[in-house]
């Protein structure tokens, strides 16, 4: 089963990068930062997830999701994978592709967002 969760603070306002497609689909996609405890560092590390998210859940991201707020995200882990022309190397770039967003902590904290998806 393929499954991701993550809770972590937004990079990037998911406005930015709306886009609508001739087909009619939409699409949206922003950054997460997760905080986890490196054992060997015995300090904090930041990883950045990227979290692509599409149709009316893309529409909400887009209103609702902004830079600094606290989300848990539900989606699949997916894997995107290229040959660089400029250099001619395999590349491969991993994502969550986002099922659910949740946006988490007091209205005053996500500046009085009101709306829950």
């Amino acid at each position: 089963m393929n499954t991701a969760t993550i809770v972590g603070r937004v990079g990037s306002d998911a406005k930015e990068n709306f886009k609508s497609f001739d087909s009619g689909k939409i699409k949206t996609n922003f950054s997460v930062a997760v905080n986890r405890w490196d054992a060997k560092t015995k300090s904090e590390v930041t990883d950045w997830f990227r979290i692509d998210v599409w149709d009316k859940q893309a529409e909400f991201a887009s209103e609702y999701v902004k830079k600094g707020i606290l989300v848990a995200v539900d989606g699949t882990l997916m894997n995107n994978r290229w040959t660089d022309r400029a250099s001619g190397e395999e590349r491969e770039f991993f994502y969550i592709n986002a099922n659910n967003i949740r946006l988490l902590g007091s209205r005053k904290d996500n500046e009085s967002t009101e709306a829950v998806f």
